[in-house]
């Protein structure tokens, strides 16, 4: 149900009825019925939620994202400005049939992406369909995200590769050796196998 302490600016068309307490919907944003947005959630100018997109709690959709079905975006994601989603690997047009094309059912094309709790996304930034994003990791403006982040990595470039880790703040963590405090929270983390674990 649509939560009437819900923000919807009047130029905003929210057609969903599933749209969370204090979540704040700004100008020309066009949320589609069946899309699914938490609490506290603050959806910037010019955004497109699709059918079948999910947005946990205190996420925040900076200014002209399009969040696709098969796109969710866990608790306290954050998704900087013209941020691109997709969610097909092999894209045609004619999804209806045509005499030479037929019918394409949507499980054969529909490919889920999931950026977990706490990951950012930097500005620009294009994450192919089936990939995931983890938790507290960081993607820098402009990377192109082809295969699966750790957490709390830190990825740029295109493809985008692993740079460094990062804590939960997103500030880099700086391990001389296998345990490196955060200077910024005070969060100490310790190196296990192929990631980072908190202590």
């Amino acid at each position: 149900m649509k939560d009437k302490d819900a923000f919807v600016h009047p130029t905003a068309l929210v057609e969903t009825q599933d749209l969370g307490e204090g979540t704040s919907v700004w100008a020309y944003a066009h949320v589609m019925a069946g899309a699914r947005v938490g609490r506290n959630c603050n959806i910037g100018d010019h955004c497109f939620v699709e059918s079948g997109a999910v947005i946990g709690d205190n996420v925040t959709l900076k200014n002209g994202n399009m969040v696709w079905e098969g796109v969710t975006l866990e608790d306290e994601v954050f998704v900087g400005p013209h941020v691109f989603f997709t969610n097909d690997r092999y894209p045609r047009s004619r999804r209806g049939g045509s005499p030479d094309m037929p019918p394409i059912e949507k499980t054969c094309w529909l490919v889920p992406t999931r950026v977990k709790r706490g990951a950012s996304l930097g500005a620009g930034v294009t994450a192919v369909a089936g990939v995931t994003v983890g938790e507290y990791a960081l993607v820098a403006a402009g990377a192109v995200v082809t295969k699966d982040v750790a957490p709390h990595a830190l990825v740029k470039g295109s493809p985008a590769r692993w740079h460094r880790w990062v804590c939960r703040c997103g500030h880099p963590l700086d391990f001389t050796q296998s345990v490196a405090t955060c200077s910024e929270c005070g969060l100490r983390f310790e190196k296990k196998g192929q990631g980072i674990t908190l202590l």
